[in-house]
């Protein structure tokens, strides 16, 4: 009896003990659903808030604010409300009893909360956590990195040792949520060992993570962008990860893909495809200006017509809705889509004026290059556009900023450069890489053609800028001890000065540093080489044996890079053939994985080079193949389109004439006949020239016909027929072309379709091209490749064709008109076989 009321007793003191011991206070913190809430409870109880209760409450702050649309979102009036300081106040004081993870969560809270980087608790959990460092979890690590990014602290010594501790510690991290992120924190630091570690610990990842994680490969396709190493396996298998997640994508995870896609020039026809049916599906959801902003930047560019003007009457009824940086992106989109809407182009000039003093430089100049693309006719936009560019110049230091302001201020109308531009200018040159000199080198010119004192002034303040210009040119290429740098700073070069002044000089430095050609570089060495028409044996040597050697290492859609100066340019290194078959046998197997436009134009470059791989060429002409293609070239800007279509045009004429055994058919016919009317066709006045001498040479201009079209399409500069006895056969039927005192040719009608009459007996039809500078490599008289193509195919349709190259019409041995004459004789009665 008495122990059973002792025991009662006890039961009631342990029950009792139990129910004191329970936080009151964190079961109140847990039963709120809003902000209000949290705040009621945090003043009533200012006095009994440990560490533990003021991470959660700050932590719940934060979650109501992520479970709501951005624009739903009150974070400034959560950050001023007053016990939101009581929070910050408690959070300082108790800093050292929180655990390692509760540090760099509050951290990555306020942060979010939008709270200052210079406030005083953000600092105190910036210092705690750097002295907890070695012993942070590789998870916790990351969230800090992060934190430390969103202060702009990536090249910080703290962020050095969080690099050195991943270097260590890499190995331990399992998980693509740790790594990925912490990639995108340390990438500025990243040595290129650590950076070929990280790659090839994410391609494991990525195959250990749940595929529907889409901002895992995001965020490794955002560490490629940012460390410029294009690493092809890693970044298709992110494609293919994305692409797989694209019907659960919202508008802004599209809109951040592409941008990083646009930024790295990658482009995948499939996921553009699969990207513009989601954007079309979320279009009646996407109302407010945030999410409509991004939606047009996204499909503006890939949508058709009809999409296009339904995306222009929206933006056109949302613009006085936008804030400055939606204005700007909508500008920038239109420039992009070649808008023509002057109702939209005008309203947006409207905005844009309300906001301008709220832009910074580079957002000027951005307004400034989309106003001037889109034609606006506003000239007060353009005034105060100049005012602000020129106040931005006079203030900076940075060289980059200097040239991108000068550039533009350079397309605005004005009489001369300002004298404070000009002394800018000067300034920075010294400081400049090949890309700035470069575009300085256009701007001068273009200040050069406005300003008519230049004529009478040689020594002009021009004429030192040049100078300076060249000086600096010359000194920073010879200064490069790596060939890297060297295509890093030129690939993107073009234009008279760079051509005149350092072209050659930077294929002597190139070839300076041959022995740095690497699998790694060949095919943006094979790009560059191709962009500027520059024939150079031992680079191209140098190409074909590091790739013969390397071809494994060698990603297969990089071959289409490697080959093609060797097409264009028309030139067999040693090995030509193990060269060329390598490269074939490399990318063969993954043709099906190509982006289709990319194989007619892998296909086509093979075809200059007189390559025609059958399992190739049956790829491309079938049904299915074709009927994909169309669908790609629908999202592809209007210029690219037509260029493929084109090469898939040659690429047809090419198979048929050179391998009638593979019985592709010949399906371009309406094509070649509308690009034909469209065409705008006009004769050189050298070319005029041969054609009035050509009748004094053979007896007749009725012996000659200019402009002739043949099978296939191809246009023949003058077509004659000599008998077997080599004597002119004059044409019975009228001249196809007509010839205008101007230089334009103008077609008659029925002319493309007239049957080629039959030669009489041992006659030879003879067809007598003028090869002007651009049938030529830049540095030399080596014919390019789609001049030899061409010649191959006009002997196969039966004419015997002559050459007339530039160089040779226009010497100082052909300066009279009988000299001319005795050419075109010699040509034409001694030259054939």
């Amino acid at each position: 009896m008495f122990r059973l009321r002792s025991f009662r007793v006890c039961s009631r003191r342990l029950f009792h003990s139990g129910a004191v011991s329970r936080d009151q206070v964190l079961d109140q913190l847990q039963t709120c659903s809003a902000e209000d809430q949290v705040f009621d409870v945090v003043g009533r109880n200012k006095a009994k808030l440990s560490a533990s209760h003021v991470s959660y409450a700050i932590g719940q702050l934060w979650k109501f604010q992520r479970e709501r649309p951005h624009m739903l979102r009150t974070i400034e009036q959560v950050r001023n409300h007053p016990q939101f300081l009581t929070l910050q106040v408690l959070a300082e004081n108790k800093i050292s009893l929180m655990d390692d993870a509760s540090v760099v969560d509050m951290l990555y809270v306020v942060l979010r909360l939008q709270v200052e980087h210079h406030d005083s608790l953000v600092q105190q959990l910036v210092t705690e956590a750097w002295n907890r460092l070695e012993r942070l979890q590789m998870a916790t690590l990351s969230k800090f990195a992060v934190c430390l990014s969103d202060q702009f602290l990536q090249h910080s010594p703290l962020m050095g040792q969080i690099t050195q501790i991943v270097s260590q510690r890499l190995d331990s991290i399992q998980d693509a949520r740790v790594l990925t992120p912490l990639m995108n924190s340390i990438f500025a630091l990243v040595s290129p060992q650590l950076r070929d570690a990280l790659f090839k610990k994410a391609d494991f990842l990525l195959d250990q993570t749940n595929p529907l994680h889409f901002n895992n490969p995001r965020r490794v396709v955002q560490f490629l962008r940012n460390v410029k190493q294009i690493h092809r396996p890693l970044l298709e298998k992110c494609n293919q990860l994305l692409l797989q997640n694209v019907p659960r994508m919202d508008v802004e995870h599209i809109s951040i893909i592409l941008g990083l896609y646009h930024s790295m020039q990658y482009n995948n026809c499939d996921f553009r495809l699969a990207v513009r049916q989601r954007l079309m599906e979320l279009v009646d959801t996407s109302t407010d200006p945030a999410t409509f902003t991004k939606l047009f930047a996204s499909l503006g560019p890939l949508g058709g017509q009809g999409v296009r003007e339904g995306l222009e009457s929206t933006a056109l009824l949302l613009a006085d809705e936008l804030n400055p940086h939606q204005a700007l992106g909508v500008v920038e989109t239109m420039e992009e889509m070649q808008c023509r809407n002057l109702q939209l182009i005008n309203k947006m000039v409207a905005v844009l004026l309300k906001n301008l003093e709220t832009y910074r430089s580079v957002e000027i100049t951005r307004i400034t290059q989309s106003l001037i693309l889109l034609h606006c006719q506003n000239p007060q936009i353009f005034s105060r556009l100049r005012a602000k560019l020129l106040h931005h110049l006079q203030g900076s230091v940075y060289p980059y900023e200097v040239t991108m302001l000068t550039r533009v201020l350079s397309v605005l109308p004005s009489p001369r450069p300002d004298e404070a531009v000009l002394s800018r200018v000067n300034a920075v040159i010294p400081q400049c890489n090949l890309n700035d000199l470069n575009t300085y080198a256009m701007v001068i010119a273009k200040w050069i053609r406005n300003d008519p004192s230049y004529r009478h002034n040689t020594s002009s303040k021009y004429v030192r800028l040049l100078q300076t210009l060249n000086r600096c040119g010359r000194e920073r290429l010879h200064g490069f001890e790596s060939l890297d740098g060297v295509l890093e700073e030129v690939k993107c070069l073009s234009g008279e000065w760079f051509d005149e002044m350092l072209l050659e000089e930077t294929m002597v430095t190139m070839q300076k540093l041959i022995d740095q050609v690497s699998w790694t570089n060949v095919h943006e060495l094979g790009v560059y080489l191709t962009r500027t028409n520059y024939f150079c044996a031992a680079l191209m040597d140098r190409i074909a044996s590091v790739t013969i050697e390397n071809i494994d290492k060698i990603h297969y859609s990089a071959t289409y890079s490697i080959l093609l100066p060797f097409a264009v340019l028309n030139y067999d290194p040693p090995k030509a053939e193990e060269f060329f078959d390598v490269c074939i046998q490399h990318f063969t197997p993954y043709i099906s994985s190509l982006d289709p436009h990319l194989l007619v134009l892998f296909a086509y470059a093979l075809a200059l080079a007189d390559y025609f791989p059958e399992e190739v060429v049956r790829e491309i002409f079938n049904v299915d193949f074709l009927a994909k293609l169309d669908a790609h070239l629908e999202t592809f800007p209007d210029a690219l389109n037509m260029r493929i279509r084109l090469r898939l045009m040659e690429l047809n004429r090419a198979v048929c004439l050179e391998c009638p055994e593979f019985q592709v058919p010949w399906f371009h016919e309406r094509y070649c006949k509308r690009l034909q009317k469209r065409a705008n066709s006009s004769i050189s006045p050298a070319q005029q020239q041969i054609h009035k001498m050509l009748g004094d040479v053979l007896g007749g201009m009725n012996c000659a016909k200019v402009g002739v079209l043949t099978p296939y399409f191809y246009t023949v500069d003058f077509e004659l027929v000599l008998d077997r006895h080599l004597h002119p056969v004059p044409y019975s039927e009228p001249i196809q072309l007509q010839i205008s005192e101007s230089g334009n040719v103008h077609w008659q009608s029925g002319s493309a379709d007239r049957e080629r009459t039959e030669l009489p007996s041992g006659a030879r039809r003879i067809a007598l091209e003028f090869l002007d500078s651009k049938s030529f490599c830049k540095n030399s008289w080596h014919m390019k490749g789609e001049a030899m193509m061409k010649k191959r195919h006009l002997e196969i349709l039966g004419y015997h064709v002559l050459q007339i190259p530039h160089f040779e019409w226009n010497s100082m041995e052909l300066s009279t008109e009988d000299a001319w004459k005795e050419y075109l004789r010699k040509k034409i009665f001694s030259e054939l076989p």
